[in-house]
């Protein structure tokens, strides 16, 4: 049988977010290596207009983002969709952050509305697909009063 057209863009946004965690990864780790040698392997990838601390939190959230979503997609962890999205609210905070305290570029707004567009989408993407679900597991919603896990 032949897949629908919404399971074939299904598969292919999910080797995109693939793809985007394995760059982000990179990324963050060259930056890293940047920040902490002043040694810039491809381009340069420290920007002047933020401040150190600002730049380390960035690496690190980028890292981490990246670094969070291939290990727990490889592992099927069923948190990862939590996480990323803990994850892409700290990414759009310290975007927020960025653009309206350092960055001096005219794109930045519709930048930073563009990045934070593709954090809901990708979040709504993570808990919503059945791919997701199918691969992750279903993330189940424990009402009060009742214990959290059950063995």
């Amino acid at each position: 049988m032949m897949p629908g057209l919404m399971d074939r863009l299904s598969q292919g946004f999910s080797y995109l977010m693939l793809l985007a965690a394995t760059v982000m990864l990179g990324w963050g780790v060259l930056g890293f290596v940047e920040y902490f040698t002043g040694a810039a392997l491809l381009m340069p990838l420290q920007n002047p207009t933020f401040p150190p601390g600002t730049q380390f939190v960035h690496w690190l959230l980028i890292a981490t983002s990246g670094a969070v979503f291939l290990a727990g997609y490889a592992a099927r962890w069923r948190y990862t969709p939590i996480a990323m999205m803990v994850l892409f609210a700290a990414l759009a905070t310290l975007c927020a952050i960025q653009t309206f305290d350092f960055m001096e570029n005219p794109s930045r707004y519709g930048d930073f509305a563009r990045e934070c567009t593709y954090y809901v989408l990708m979040s709504i993407y993570l808990v919503r697909s059945k791919r997701m679900r199918a691969h992750f597991g279903e993330i189940k919603v424990v009402p009060p009063g009742q214990p959290a896990l059950t063995y």
